[in-house]
């Protein structure tokens, strides 16, 4: 059944992106802050769990880009008290990374923002004021992203894919009519395959293959939970999304892949062999060198041993073998 305050879901599938398709936070990053990062620069994650004073577990995607430390919270909700977890938090990353200078210690705050599932938001910013004991006031503000506020059209021109699994969330409140209304859910499915066709465009047609695989996995993921009570509907974005063929393309990437390995291995068993083949050509031209000087009888076994590199042994088993 469909529960509206879970979201577990919304969280797993957050930090599966993080993991899996980190190309995708680049974009997001060079929208909240202004920046201008190229899609292929690293990304780092770093640690993202820390311990309030209330024993709680805050955990939550950290990232450095460059030589800038990232902050993104992903919420579903709006929560009154946000800001002051948010500022708990990067108060306590920033003091993982304190430095002194001139016997002063300075932290550095990361640069963080919320990320909003549900609804369009009445604020840009959150923010609060820290009043110092000398009256002076600290202001404290970060960005807050509405992913309701991104229409199709401005995801795909801004390339932010990684907004297209939550897409779906904007859904949520009419699914009911969506179900029960055939005109509104063929303009629901209009709307997945175009999404389809476009994703196609931008990832399979780049060779982007398993980026796209795990894209549509994420995307359907998500849509499944928000109609799961809606049969018809989850079926329709289903085959819109082409979840139908995505298996057969799965199993095309694996065996792809498993070929590649296959080449691999055998490039690798070649060399081994083909050194394998120096090493016995090299022994064997050492030996005749060692019989012909032995035979020629002008230098000492050990004479014979520094010009080879033969260990004296060896030298002395070929001597005794040819009867020298």
């Amino acid at each position: 059944m469909y529960q509206m305050a879970n979201n577990t879901i919304f969280d797993n599938v957050f930090r599966t992106m993080l993991e899996k398709m980190p190309e995708l936070v680049v974009p997001l990053i060079n929208e909240v802050f202004g920046t201008n990062y190229p899609a292929d620069i690293a990304v780092e994650q770093q640690r993202n769990e820390h311990q309030t004073k209330n024993g709680e577990k805050i955990t939550d995607s950290r990232l450095k880009i460059a030589d800038k430390i990232y902050h993104i919270e992903c919420q579903s909700t709006g929560d009154a008290e946000m800001v002051i977890r948010m500022i708990e938090y990067d108060f306590a990353v920033s003091l993982e990374t304190k430095q002194i200078e001139n016997g002063r210690y300075k932290i550095y705050f990361p640069h963080s923002c919320v990320l909003y599932l549900r609804g369009k938001g009445r604020k840009d910013t959150l923010g609060m004021d820290i009043i110092m004991p000398d009256g002076r006031v600290i202001k404290y503000e970060l960005p807050a992203i509405y992913i309701e506020r991104y229409t199709q059209d401005v995801i795909f021109q801004k390339k932010l894919l990684f907004f297209l699994p939550f897409y779906v969330i904007r859904y949520e409140k009419s699914r009911e009519d969506i179900e029960k209304d055939p005109e509104k859910l063929q303009k629901l499915l209009d709307e997945y395959v175009t999404i389809s066709r476009r994703l196609e465009e931008s990832l399979l047609e780049n060779g982007k293959e398993a980026l796209y695989r795990y894209l549509v996995e994420v995307i359907l993921k998500i849509a499944d939970y928000i109609f799961s009570d809606s049969e018809k509907t989850k079926k329709g974005v289903d085959r819109a999304m082409g979840g139908e063929v995505l298996e057969l393309k799965t199993d095309k990437l694996i065996n792809e892949i498993r070929q590649d390995v296959k080449e691999e291995v055998k490039a690798e068993v070649k060399e081994e062999v083909k050194e394998e083949v120096k090493e016995e050509v090299k022994t064997e031209t050492k030996e005749k060198i060692v019989i012909c000087m032995l035979k020629r009888g002008k230098s000492t076994l050990e004479e014979i041993a520094a010009d080879t590199q033969m260990p004296i042994e060896q030298i002395e088993r070929i001597k005794k073998e040819q009867q020298l």
